[in-house]
């Protein structure tokens, strides 16, 4: 094998790795974002159940609830906090 096909098969090889990345960036964004969204739901939770001694409202840390304000925000906040008053 020369220097030419050596250059020719890592430029191939190149190109199909750049093709991969380009691929999978997109779903790999996707799942960055809702884990960034659930972890600041989580936080989100934490901060008002931190408030609960004052207000007498506390909403559960669970998973469920942070990808419900994670992936919803200030509007899933507001649905959890309804659902607990209008079923419990």
């Amino acid at each position: 094998m020369d220097v030419t096909e050596k250059l020719a098969l890592a430029l191939l090889a190149a190109l199909a790795l750049l093709g991969v990345i380009r691929l999978f960036s997109a779903p790999l964004k996707l799942a960055l974002k809702v884990l960034v969204n659930t972890l600041l739901g989580f936080a989100a939770l934490f901060l008002v159940n931190l408030a609960s001694g004052w207000t007498g409202f506390a909403l559960g840390l669970n998973l469920f609830n942070a990808l419900t304000v994670g992936v919803l925000g200030i509007p899933g906040l507001v649905l959890l906090a309804l659902l607990k008053l209008v079923f419990v």
